[in-house]
Parts: C-alpha cells; structure tokens; sequence
C-alpha cells in the first residue's frame, strides 16, 4: 500500500495550463527580446551565455516547482514539502531571472515613464524589503495558509506574490542595470544582515509550537514516517537554514568583496604618490 502512495507521488505532474502558458510566454518573451534580430538589441551589448542560462534556470526552477511531484507532495502530504517549495520560489529562481535581464532591456522598459516609476518605487530597499517579508509572514498564518491550500486560484495568488516580491528583495543585491542600480557594498551588508533574521519571527512560530499548527497537514497521510510535528519542524528549519544561510553567505562574499575593493583602492592610491614623488 505504501508503495503505491510513492509511486502514484512520483509519477504525478501537475500540468497546470495557467502555469505553462504563462511560463511559456515569458520565456519565448524573454528570447524575443534579447535575440540577435530583435531591432530593440541594438544597443551595443550582447547577451552572453550566462546570462541566457541563468534565466532559462531560473525559469525551470519555476517550472519544477509548480509542475513537479513537489507540488503534489507539498499540497497534499508534507508542510516541509511546501517550505522547500517556497525557499526555491523565493530565493534561488528571483536573482536568476534578474542576472539574465541584460541592462540595455532594462534601460529601454525604463524609457516608458510610468513604468519608471513603478520599478523605482518598486525597488526601493525598504520597500523591497517589507513588501517581501510582510507577504511572506502573513501568507504563513495557519488561516490564510489553510485557504492557500485548500483554493487553486488562491494557490496561485500566493505564489505570484511570493515571486514577485522575492524579486523586489533581491533586486537591491542583484541588480545588473545602471538605472536601477544595486546598493552600495556596506549598504548590502547591512541589507542582508536584515534579512538574515527578518523570519525570525515566523521560523520561532513554526519551529517552537507546541502543536501542530496547519489543520492541513494534521489529517494530510502520513508518508516517510515523518510524524505532523517533525514535519512542522523540518518546514520551519528548511525555511531558515535556507533564507539564514543564503543571505549570510552573501554577506560574507560582499564584505570580502568591499575589502579587496578598498584594498585595490589604497594600492591604485599608493601608486599614484609614488609616481608624484618620483
């Protein structure tokens, strides 16, 4: 009988038509847009590779989790599930898709006044940063969450918003573009360090109860021998090893980063005096 539950769980994709239309779309856009025969090109900078596989990676992720067994798993069976479903959505697929806009496509959407200055709003670092965690916080209370589960359309509200606000977050840390440009280096740290412990609130909340929290998943079956508790558990930890660990990281390559930058600032600087004296 267990068997049956896996391979009925490893076999099912959900070709959901909203979610490969739309992504469809966006990646034939995408390709339109920064193909070599397209007259808006023509702006003296090519798309290289890497900036084509970071946003066709960003939206297979998409794709992966809105599509895959993992959606099935984390609607039906496990919370730590939909937790890891959320760290994909919210902080692996958003910088990739910004890495792989290149600056001249954004300069020309930036040519249309009204969109300038929603993007600029948009973007802003505090903005950003509330936008993100207050939608992410609220979408997490076990009412809300229940609907979330338990109404596609709302489903579906929720995860647009969480992409959409993921890339206002990191939009102040990943930034390509000379318009809409990333914040300055200790300005990033101190952007990410934030960050770091903005969920603390929500992670102490999932992590430390007591009881199960998410109806959902108390009547959901039981699989892996993962108990509703334990998996409660393992959603809240996901969520802040993978949110913590990420903007941590960042942290330290920045600060490194600024470091090597003022140390080549103070070389280049030596160097001129030494010519001036000579």
């Amino acid at each position: 009988m267990e068997s049956s539950i896996y391979q009925i769980i490893w076999n099912h994709w959900h070709p959901h038509p909203e979610v490969v239309i739309g992504l469809t779309l966006i990646q034939f856009s995408y390709i339109f847009i920064v193909g070599r025969y397209n007259r808006y090109a023509n702006y003296g900078q090519e798309v290289v590779a890497s900036q084509i596989m970071a946003f066709t990676s960003g939206i297979i992720i998409i794709a992966v989790c809105l599509l895959s067994p993992l959606h099935y798993i984390s609607d039906n069976y496990l919370f730590s599930a939909h937790m890891l479903q959320h760290v994909l959505l919210t902080l692996l697929a958003p910088p990739l898709l910004i890495f792989g806009i290149p600056d001249w496509a954004i300069t020309k959407f930036l040519g249309i006044p009204f969109l300038s200055h929603i993007m600029r709003v948009l973007t802003y670092p505090l903005v950003a940063f509330v936008s993100f965690n207050l939608t992410f916080s609220i979408w997490h209370m076990p009412q809300l969450y229940h609907y979330s589960v338990s109404f596609h359309w709302i489903h579906i509200v929720e995860h647009s918003m969480f992409i959409v606000t993921a890339t206002m977050m990191w939009w102040p840390i990943a930034s390509r573009s000379r318009q809409l440009p990333k914040l300055t280096y200790p300005l990033r740290i101190i952007y990410l360090f934030f960050l770091s412990i903005a969920q603390i609130i929500v992670f102490g909340m999932i992590t430390f109860s007591t009881n199960p929290l998410y109806d959902w998943y108390i009547n959901a079956p039981r699989i892996f021998g993962i108990s509703a508790m334990l998996d409660q558990q393992l959603g809240g930890i996901i969520m802040k090893v993978g949110g913590g660990g990420v903007f941590l990281t960042l942290l330290v390559i920045i600060f490194l980063k600024w470091y090597k930058s003022e140390q080549n600032e103070t070389t280049g600087l030596s160097g001129q005096e030494k010519d001036v004296f000579r």
